[in-house]
């Protein structure tokens, strides 16, 4: 591999705003901002609107689709026989 190619990673908190939530991970982004974390080191903080703790599929609070009316709508077109038939 070629040297001095890849932009430097360094420890950054991203926050996020929705679930009050911060991560201490590695990342190459910029942030002009800073934090004292835990540890009493100061780190950049990179705010983010969505992150795990908040998305609703890694929360569990997603959306179930109803699944009923779409038989009901089906079966109003196309009458109960033809879902009999499969």
């Amino acid at each position: 591999m070629r040297p001095d190619i890849h932009p430097a990673s360094r420890p950054v908190v991203f926050r996020d705003r929705a679930a009050d939530v911060a991560f201490l991970t590695r990342s190459t982004a910029e942030s002009a901002r800073t934090i004292e974390w835990e540890d009493g080191a100061v780190y950049p903080v990179v705010d983010v609107e969505i992150s795990s703790a908040s998305h609703p599929f890694y929360t569990g609070t997603s959306r179930v689709l109803d699944t009923a009316g779409r038989v009901e709508r089906f079966e109003r077109r196309y009458g109960r026989a033809a879902a009999n038939r499969t």
